[in-house]
C-alpha cells in the first residue's frame, strides 16, 4: 500500500476518533456511544445480554490469508452470535486493539470498514473500546450486550427428555474453507507468481472468512411461538456443543448421521482431503450454526420451516451421547472440537 500514515502520527485518542467519529447511533438503548469516559444505556424493562470475545493473531486467525475487512466483520458477527444463542437480540459492541508497529492507519480503517458493515447490516451500535501498543501481531478484544426479553432468554440447561435437537444451515463447510486456505498457503509458501485455486469453492472460503451470525432464524422461531428449551451457537463442533448441553441439561442425546446437514462442496472437498465428511460436521467448528431443543409437541413447526432440519432427541442421562450411523450402529459422542488451548 503506497498511503501509509504511521499510527504515531494520530496518537491514540486521535486514532479512536479518527475511526469513529462518523458512527451514527441506531437503537434507543444508546443513550451515549463513542466519544466520553463511557458509554451510556438504558435497556428498561429488558434483561441485558454480555459477551465477549478474544482474538490473537496466529492463535485465531492468519492474515496471511485473512483481509483485515473480513477480519472486522467476522470478529463482530461471532459475538453476534453468541448473543442469537441466548434468543437474545445484539445491540451494542465495544472493540479493543492491541495493534504492533507493522500496521498502520490504513489497515485498521480497512478492519473498522468490516466492522462497521456488520453493525449496519445487523443494527448494533459500536459505542466504545481501546487501542494499546502490542508485541506480537494484531489483538482484538469484542464485547457485545444484548437484550432479551424475560421469559424468553434461553440458556444450555433447559433441554428435557424427549425433546427434538434442530440445527440451522448446514455443517462442516468453515472446517474445510480453512482446510482449502492452509493447503493454498503451504503451496504458496514463497512462490512469486502463486495464483490459488478457489474457483468452484467460494462457498467454503465464505463460511470461514465472512460467516453469518443466525438472526433470522431467531426471528422465524419468534415468529411462530417456538421458544427453544436450550440454545447454542456451533463454535466449537456440533459434538462438543451437544455435550455441553447434555452436561448442562443432565440428559443424553441420540443424533441421527444421516439427518446431519452437509452441504455438496462440504463433501466434495472432504473426499479430495481424504478427509472423513461426518467427522468433520461433528468436530469442525466455526459454523455459527444455531443448535437448539424444543418440545416435542413443535414437531410439525419446526420441520416445516426453511433452513432448520431436526437431527435427533434427548434421552435419558444414563443412555449417554450417541450418534446413531447410516447402519444403525452407535458411536459415543466425543468433545473433539478446536481448542486453543490444546
Amino acid at each position: 500500500m503506497s498511503n501509509r500514515t504511521e499510527i504515531s502520527t494520530l496518537g491514540e485518542f486521535g486514532l479512536i476518533r479518527h475511526l469513529t467519529d462518523k458512527i451514527e447511533l441506531k437503537n434507543p438503548s444508546t443513550l451515549k456511544g463513542v466519544g466520553d469516559d463511557a458509554a451510556v444505556l438504558d435497556y428498561t424493562d429488558k434483561q441485558v445480554l454480555v459477551t465477549t470475545d478474544l482474538l490473537l493473531e496466529g492463535i485465531h486467525f492468519d492474515l496471511m490469508y485473512v483481509p483485515l475487512k473480513h477480519l472486522g466483520y467476522k470478529s463482530a458477527v461471532v459475538n453476534f452470535s453468541d448473543i442469537y444463542a441466548m434468543n437474545g437480540r445484539p445491540k451494542q459492541i465495544t472493540v479493543s486493539l492491541g495493534i504492533s508497529k507493522r500496521f498502520c492507519v490504513e489497515d485498521l480503517e480497512e478492519f473498522y470498514e468490516g466492522i462497521k458493515l456488520a453493525c449496519d447490516i445487523y443494527d448494533v451500535d459500536l459505542v466504545g473500546g481501546d487501542t494499546s501498543a502490542s508485541r506480537t501481531g494484531l489483538a482484538i478484544s469484542i464485547t457485545c450486550l444484548g437484550e432479551g426479553e424475560k421469559g424468553k432468554v434461553v440458556y444450555r440447561n433447559g433441554a428435557k427428555e424427549t425433546d427434538l435437537i434442530c440445527v440451522s444451515g448446514d455443517l462442516g463447510a468453515a472446517y474445510m474453507g480453512l482446510q482449502l486456505l492452509e493447503r493454498e498457503k503451504s503451496i504458496f509458501n514463497g512462490e512469486k507468481d502463486f495464483t490459488p485455486d478457489f474457483s468452484g469453492k467460494e462457498y467454503l472460503l465464505e463460511r470461514q472468512l465472512k460467516p453469518e451470525a443466525r438472526k433470522d432464524i431467531v426471528e422465524v422461531l419468534d415468529q411462530a411461538g417456538i421458544v427453544p428449551t436450550s440454545m447454542m451457537d456451533i463454535s466449537d463442533g456440533l459434538s462438543s456443543e451437544l455435550l455441553h448441553i447434555s452436561k448442562e441439561s443432565n440428559v443424553g442425546c441420540r443424533v441421527y448421521e444421516d439427518r446431519i446437514p452437509i452441504d455438496y462442496q462440504t463433501a466434495a472437498m472432504a473426499e479430495q482431503f481424504n478427509m472423513n465428511l461426518i467427522t468433520a460436521a461433528l468436530n469442525g467448528g466455526e459454523d455459527y450454526e444455531l443448535l437448539f431443543t424444543v418440545p416435542l409437541a413443535d414437531h410439525d413447526k419446526v420441520s416445516e420451516m426453511k433452513g432448520i432440519k431436526v437431527i435427533g432427541h434427548i434421552t435419558k442421562p444414563e443412555l449417554g451421547n450417541y450418534l446413531v450411523g447410516r447402519d444403525g450402529g452407535e458411536v459415543e459422542l466425543k468433545a473433539q472440537g478446536w481448542n486453543s488451548l490444546n
